[in-house]
């Protein structure tokens, strides 16, 4: 995470001087805006509503003021509760907040689906203090009695939107029921209409709003190509934008697809790992840290297992199948646009797919050119340099 200059420091905010210094031994000293305005909210024992578009430090925002005033747990009565929708960011959003809990001796645990119960039950049964998990598997430690809400003081719902498009809401629901009492409410989501609107209405007491921008990143955040490529060199092409990059996000439409695509790159001499709902949790994660740390230069995903991932410094993002529609482009694309950081968005079609994407292009308001290219051509290595729009009009002067 970045530093932004004109914002103010952590301890500027009201932060204790222990995690003041776990968060500067991380090389986070100033806050990011959505951290600025929701932390001393936070700290007050505020209810929260929080607007943010994911990548902008949301976790920090809710994470810093639940560890600083959730107390030590009995065994199976966490006193901090995290609502995640995916698996994945339930093991990012752990991630970020353990170093916080060590600080104060409070043990953070992720729990979720995919994996064995009984470690997660054992962690219980010894005591953890802040759980960040997905609802099936809360529900599952609920009906099992290895885990109790009464104690809860410190609620946080991430990604509500996320949570009613996967369909999460009822079970959301039902592990609300459990939870007696008043506790602070942290709540953040895109959008606040249906049944993300009922649970703010029911569950939050007088919360204050914060908002630092749209959900979905804008066109203006990121750099677009559009590349004609042929069926039997896109591969190669996909493998030469790789290769210019250090992370390269590859987005398929079908669980096979990526699969195929990620043998094809390794042929291709790329590092490169596949993540989708058909894997095991181990290889998942082990495919989201070796991309995170840089040990392969390429992840192909789907859709639905991208969603909720928090991935910074991704150089580029490659639509190897074009996106549908405008919406799924942006939030495709936006994954290369993070916390201030603007990347290369790429889609790669054949000729019978550009009525399709002239169509998204339209929707967005781009009217850039969508030219030819082999996997020989150099300028593959660094799209982010070249400009064929630019290029397209020196060629046409020159043939005035």
């Amino acid at each position: 995470m970045a530093e932004l200059g004109n914002t103010p420091t952590f301890a500027e905010l009201g932060v204790s001087a222990d995690l003041v210094a776990v968060l500067h031994d991380a090389g986070i000293d100033r806050a990011f805006e959505i951290q600025a305005r929701t932390i001393p909210d936070g700290l007050a024992g505020r209810h929260v509503l929080g607007k943010a578009k994911t990548g902008s430090g949301k976790t920090l925002a809710f994470g810093v003021p639940m560890i600083e005033r959730v107390g030590e747990s009995k065994p199976r009565h966490p006193r901090g509760l995290v609502l995640v929708p995916t698996r994945e960011l339930a093991v990012q959003v752990c991630d970020v907040l353990v170093p916080l809990g060590v600080a104060r001796n409070r043990r953070v645990e992720a729990m979720y689906g995919g994996v064995s119960i009984d470690r997660q039950m054992t962690a219980l049964r010894q005591g953890v203090d802040v759980v960040v998990g997905t609802p099936g598997r809360l529900i599952d430690l609920l009906e099992r009695n290895e885990m109790y809400l009464d104690a809860v003081e410190v609620l946080v719902i991430d990604e509500a939107d996320r949570m009613a498009d996967m369909g999460f809401l009822p079970q959301v629901q039902k592990i609300l029921y459990r939870i007696p009492g008043e506790p602070q409410v942290m709540l953040f989501s895109a959008t606040l209409d249906g049944g993300v609107g009922a649970i703010v209405r029911r569950y939050m007491k007088d919360p204050v709003s914060h908002e630092t921008g749209s959900k979905e990143p804008t066109v203006e955040e990121m750099e677009h190509r559009f590349l004609k490529v042929h069926e039997m060199d896109k591969v190669k092409v996909a493998a030469a934008i790789a290769n210019g990059g250090k992370r390269t996000l590859l987005f398929c439409k079908t669980k096979r697809g990526a699969d195929q695509l990620e043998r094809s790159l390794r042929r291709e001499g790329v590092k490169a790992a596949a993540i989708h709902g058909d894997l095991r949790q181990g290889s998942r994660e082990k495919a989201l840290a070796d991309f995170t740390e840089a040990r392969i230069n390429a992840l192909v995903a789907t859709d639905v297992a991208a969603r909720g991932l928090h991935i910074d410094s991704v150089d580029v993002v490659v639509h190897y199948d074009p996106a549908d529609d405008n919406k799924q482009y942006l939030h495709r694309s936006g994954r290369t646009a993070r916390a201030g950081n603007k990347g290369v968005a790429v889609t790669l079609l054949l000729w019978n797919e550009e009525n399709l994407v002239r169509a998204v292009m339209r929707r967005l308001g781009l009217a850039s050119s969508i030219p030819e290219v082999f996997s020989n051509n150099p300028v593959l290595s660094d799209l982010a340099a070249w400009n064929p729009d630019a290029e397209t009009a020196a060629d046409a002067e020159a043939t005035v």
